[in-house]
């Protein structure tokens, strides 16, 4: 599921209409908790960097189409403007002769924010005529509300539906890649945690999760009926009235030889509700006068169990009824086990994101989705009419010219060397423009390329989020400094600082999940090329970076053969010599992911890349561009590379 991210199109001076999702808990006017207007703040400035005009729509509570002043999206806006140090000016309306005329005065820079859109009932039915109002305001429209995805609603829908350009904000491709991961080809062990309430409403998840996962853990109040399928009284704890569906799975667990873990002991109470007494008792001997509200510590050591072996981790709902301090232990217990694996772990929105911050555990989870209720459908297989209406990403290769400058400039001469380049590429479009500095001149080379085609990358990432790892840089402090892309795997970081394919792979998976794309090398020595080896050694470092990612971030993925003999050295490998090695591993990219996604990867050559060299390494049909070091550090020549003739 490749889809244009606002990174794909051109958005200065343009009017932009961002759905995001800031349906914040209030109470009495103040927002108690900001996590979601945080989560936004990497696309908002991202495009004010660009030069747009930004048109904030979201909904918060349920108005059923009434103005409701309680649920006004006022204080939202203070919030917003706090946090970006400028003024996000409110609308009083979402449509209307005032909001055309806020807009149409609208300078770059400028961000305004409409007025909550469930006020009109026309919002929720997806009205066409709503949808157009809304749409008569902007030039570009831009999802960055996955929590919403799920709902083809007229702000979610129908504006997309009438712009001509409709693209994923970076917390929806966060998304998108995240789930993908769990969807495609996740690492094994892999786990699903389900809690939650009734059995029917999950049963096509289980379903799908089924032909995917080796292990299932089932917890909360439809694990009753499951207890209850298997021939246990289960006092009055909540079950389905029909638990057909519950031994079809038990069935089908069987028969597909996934484990199904459920309870073997619980938390049994009086009555649901805080201050009732309570007690553990065995699945087999659940009291007739009691309501089961929780896992017992037994089931938390089973689950902890089985956690621990896991790589890959799906968990979505509560293990008991967790909005009751007395009952919320086994769902604690729960984030903890996952928090503390090293497994890749995507939480799926709720009571469980809830769970996981308030043990303060948020920041050792790979992923903590927005969207309970559209995370579970993206894991069912359902087609999310918010992510479908965007546009798919380009089937073209858009080549690629990206320059490494290594352990070089200063930060002056950084800024020069920059700004030098913007000047002499500008107005080119049919070509993507890299240019990776050192560290300590990414904040000098983003101030000189804002406004432009050109993008900034990094030479290098460390795999985790933060922590005590003195010296590295986390993905996510990349693209808070402007990054689009990271190189990983250079022969030098494989040779100097001992770089393998594994820590490659894991690099890789952590620069998808901060919004940005891999530029991942390849490459042989001197001695393995004049042994004949060099399609297996590229083979092998492609398997290595490619293990557990799925296809659809694959196909993002851009691959640069670095033959490291000809590093720094001066020489070069012929055309013919280059593309025999470059279409060796787009059939190796084949291979793992099919032929259709191998086209979609762009393949890049570097190795003493010069203006001498590029156009007839161009000429080849499947070198999609270069990643070039020495000639990279000269205006001129990196001109003449980027503006190579086919």
């Amino acid at each position: 599921m490749s889809k244009k991210t606002i990174k794909d199109v051109s958005v200065k001076d343009k009017r932009v209409f961002i759905r995001v999702d800031y349906n914040v808990p209030m109470k009495d006017g103040v927002i108690r908790d900001d996590t979601r207007i945080q989560a936004s703040l990497p696309t908002i400035k991202y495009l004010l960097e660009q030069g747009a005009k930004l048109i904030l729509a979201s909904h918060m509570g349920r108005p059923d189409g009434q103005r409701n002043e309680s649920l006004s999206l006022k204080p939202v806006a203070e919030r917003l403007s706090e946090l970006i140090g400028r003024q996000v000016k409110m609308l009083p309306d979402c449509i209307g002769e005032e909001v055309e005329k806020a807009v149409s005065e609208m300078k770059s820079g400028d961000v305004v924010m409409l007025e909550n859109l469930r006020f009109y009932k026309e919002e929720t039915k997806n009205n066409p005529e709503f949808s157009k109002k809304l749409a008569s305001l902007a030039d570009i429209y831009v999802d960055d509300a996955f929590g919403t995805s799920h709902r083809a609603h007229a702000s979610t829908y129908g504006v997309a539906e009438l712009l001509p350009v409709r693209v994923s904000g970076f917390l929806m491709e966060k998304e998108l890649a995240n789930l993908g991961l769990i969807t495609g080809s996740p690492e094994r062990p892999f786990v699903a945690v389900l809690g939650g309430a009734k059995v029917k409403d999950k049963v096509a998840v289980i379903k799908n999760l089924m032909t995917k996962v080796d292990s299932l853990i089932i917890g909360g109040a439809m694990a009753f009926s499951f207890i209850k399928a298997k021939g246990f009284d289960v006092g009055r704890s909540l079950v389905d009235e029909n638990l057909d569906p519950a031994k079809e799975i038990l069935s089908l667990a069987e028969s597909s030889k996934v484990e199904l873990l459920l309870p073997v002991d619980i938390v049994a109470a009086d009555e649901v509700k805080q201050g009732s007494p309570y007690s553990v008792s065995s699945v087999e001997e659940i009291p007739s006068d009691k309501y089961g509200v929780d896992i017992g510590p037994k089931t938390v050591e089973l689950f902890e169990k089985c956690l621990g072996k896991a790589k890959t981790v799906f968990w979505n709902g509560p293990m008991g009824v967790f909005e009751i301090p007395e009952f919320a232990a086994g769902t604690l217990k729960i984030a903890e086990a996952i928090a503390k694996t090293d497994a890749v772990s995507c939480i799926g929105g709720g009571d469980s994101v809830a769970a996981v911050k308030q043990l303060g555990f948020g920041d050792k989870m790979t992923h903590l989705s927005t969207g309970g209720g559209a995370s579970l459908e993206f894991i069912e297989g359902k087609t999310l009419p918010g992510v479908d209406v965007l546009d798919d990403a380009d089937a073209g290769r858009i080549p690629v010219i990206a320059g490494n400058w290594k352990m070089n400039k200063t930060i002056a001469e950084a800024e020069a060397l920059a700004a030098e380049i913007v000047e002499k590429t500008s107005g080119i479009e049919d070509r993507e423009i890299v240019l990776c500095p050192p560290f300590t001149s990414l904040a000098a080379v983003k101030g000189k390329i804002s406004g432009s085609k050109v993008k900034m990358g990094a030479q290098d990432a460390y795999f985790l989020e933060k922590g005590a790892y003195t010296g590295e840089i986390s993905p996510a402090m990349l693209t808070d400094a402007g990054c689009s892309h990271v190189i990983i795997g250079h022969s030098e970081r494989r040779q100097l600082f001992g770089e393998t394919d594994e820590s490659v792979n894991k690099k890789i998976k952590a620069a998808f999940n901060a919004g940005l794309t891999p530029i991942v090398c390849v490459g042989e020595t001197l001695r393995q090329k004049e042994d004949g080896a060099t399609k297996k050694i590229v083979a092998d470092q492609i398997k290595g970076a490619a293990e557990g990612l799925p296809g659809d971030l694959a196909e993002k993925l851009i691959v640069a053969y670095e033959p490291i003999w000809a590093i720094g050295t001066g020489k070069t490998d012929s055309p013919d010599g280059a593309q025999d090695t470059i279409s060796s591993i787009r059939r190796e990219l084949a291979a793992i992911y099919g032929e259709a996604a191998a086209q979609k990867i762009r393949i890049l050559y570097g190795g003493s890349v010069k203006p001498g060299n590029i156009d007839a390494l161009m000429n080849m049909p499947d070198i999609d561009g270069a990643l070039v070091g020495g000639a990279s550090l000269e205006s001129g020549s990196f001109e003449r590379i980027v503006k190579f003739v086919i």
